[in-house]
């Protein structure tokens, strides 16, 4: 056995480079082999793990966003909300250097019923305003809708904003941490950071946007029929 400590990088990228370094260097003779083990076999097998995992992940919160609101439109919107806080929080990964682990996969994991929690949550007042002016007679145009998603997006801005700086307060002392485990425990907060911040802009600007695109197809069908 070969025992190798890495610090600095990466292993699955360490293990990469030192591949091809031993194919290049080294010729086995016949009868023998090389076997890399250890922390990479065990990152090697979560990682496929994940590959079931995180698509399981996604098509349970999709059923689950179905079956609530009952259409598929809603559900959509909600869903845009994943690759929008997948942004922030590979950002921060980047900007903290840190390179894809168990850890990293697991608050990338959490973070997606987060997104999904938030979005659904604006999305839900979005549609009671819409059946609310509806019923009143209040929706005629499109600007009519531009005019209630703005009245109803507005007050998710506070609880929303409370939600999300309480969180990410709530983060800190797990980022500024040093102790024993905190190397683990800032890779499964980091992406929790930075994809919380990137959801809040989201979710205060580009959902009701599309909620409003897509009931203003739902007006103009009204009016031709």
């Amino acid at each position: 056995w070969v025992y190798v400590d890495i610090q600095g990088r990466d292993i699955g990228g360490y293990v990469n480079d030192a591949k091809r370094a031993v194919a290049q260097s080294l010729k086995l003779p016949p009868g023998y082999y090389l076997k890399w083990t250890g922390q990479y076999e065990f990152l090697e097998r979560i990682q496929r793990r994940m590959r079931i995992v995180i698509p399981l992940t996604l098509l349970l919160i999709v059923a689950i966003l179905y079956f609530n609101f009952q259409g598929l439109g809603q559900t959509l919107i909600v869903m845009l909300s994943v690759p929008f806080a997948a942004v922030g929080a590979v950002w921060l990964l980047y900007a903290f250097r840190y390179n894809t682990s168990i850890a990293v996969w697991v608050g990338m994991i959490a973070l997606l019923g987060i997104a999904a929690q938030t979005a659904s949550i604006m999305v839900v007042y979005l549609d009671e305003g819409f059946r609310t002016w509806r019923k009143g007679g209040k929706l005629r145009t499109s600007d009519d809708l531009v005019q209630m998603a703005v009245e109803y997006g507005a007050t998710r801005v506070r609880p929303l904003l409370m939600a999300v700086g309480l969180n990410i307060v709530g983060l800190v002392p797990i980022m500024v941490s040093d102790g024993a485990g905190s190397d683990v425990a800032k890779r499964i907060a980091a992406p929790l950071w930075g994809g919380l911040v990137s959801l809040t802009l989201l979710t205060l600007l580009v959902i009701p946007s599309v909620y409003v695109i897509w009931r203003s197809l739902h007006l103009r069908e009204a009016e031709g029929s």
